[in-house]
């Protein structure tokens, strides 16, 4: 088993979830009238959903709990709020990827509530968590019982380079090669991840490269890579 549960999401998995919550919010009566997106990862969520129940309107408020991959922040927080946004008598709906703890939806929601005088403030996701979300989101497609990290396409390479860099701090070996570096990610993050986003691991090496914390360095012959932390 990997030291971190990791599950790959690929765009037709997103596509079928946002499809099957909106299904969810009309089967519901209620119909929102603006979507305010939580950034960043419930942007492409929002926009998808946005589409299939016909609405045009779209906002964003950028929440940080997760500052790294896996990472979990002490406390989330709002970065960029909705300004001086007038929602006076409309539906609001508050929309993220997937509800983990649950602090940021409903921060997200409270803040909706306080700043623009809606008619009324509800959430949903594409995803929830439920043995570990202490919120409950009005609206989901998919219920998740065990924790995962959820590797979805729109962070893939920065997850990448956020799980090499663990390895890296973690570890604390000042020479790899591309091979030992592979089977170690695989030991901390599953093979299936790996596979399915080889390309995104190559880049973030190369990001890494570009960045100064990575570079190549002659093992008697072989190509190694010599961390820089």
């Amino acid at each position: 088993m990997p030291r971190i549960p990791v599950k790959v999401v690929e765009w037709s998995d997103v596509v079928a979830w946002a499809k099957r919550l909106a299904e969810v919010i009309k089967a519901s009566g209620w119909r929102p009238d603006v979507v305010v997106a939580i950034a960043r990862g419930g942007y492409v969520p929002a926009r998808l959903l946005c589409d299939f129940l016909g609405i045009s309107d779209l906002l964003s408020i950028q929440v940080v709990h997760w500052p790294g991959a896996a990472q979990v922040a002490e406390k989330a927080y709002i970065k960029y709020g909705l300004g001086q946004a007038d929602l006076a008598g409309k539906n609001v709906l508050v929309m993220d990827d997937i509800v983990d703890t649950g602090d940021s939806v409903l921060l997200a929601k409270e803040a909706v509530e306080k700043c623009c005088s809606p008619k009324a403030v509800k959430t949903a996701a594409l995803q929830v968590i439920t043995s570990a979300t202490k919120f409950m989101p009005d609206y989901y497609a998919v219920e998740v019982k065990e924790w995962y990290w959820y590797q979805y396409p729109w962070t893939a390479l920065e997850d990448m380079e956020s799980f090499i860099l663990r390895i890296l701090r973690e570890e604390k070996r000042p020479l790899w090669s591309l091979d030992d570096l592979s089977a170690k990610f695989v030991e901390y993050y599953g093979e299936e991840l790996l596979e399915k986003r080889y390309t995104y691991f190559r880049l973030a090496l190369e990001r890494l490269k570009e960045n100064g914390l990575l570079k190549p360095h002659d093992c008697g012959g072989v190509q190694c890579l010599k961390q820089n932390l």
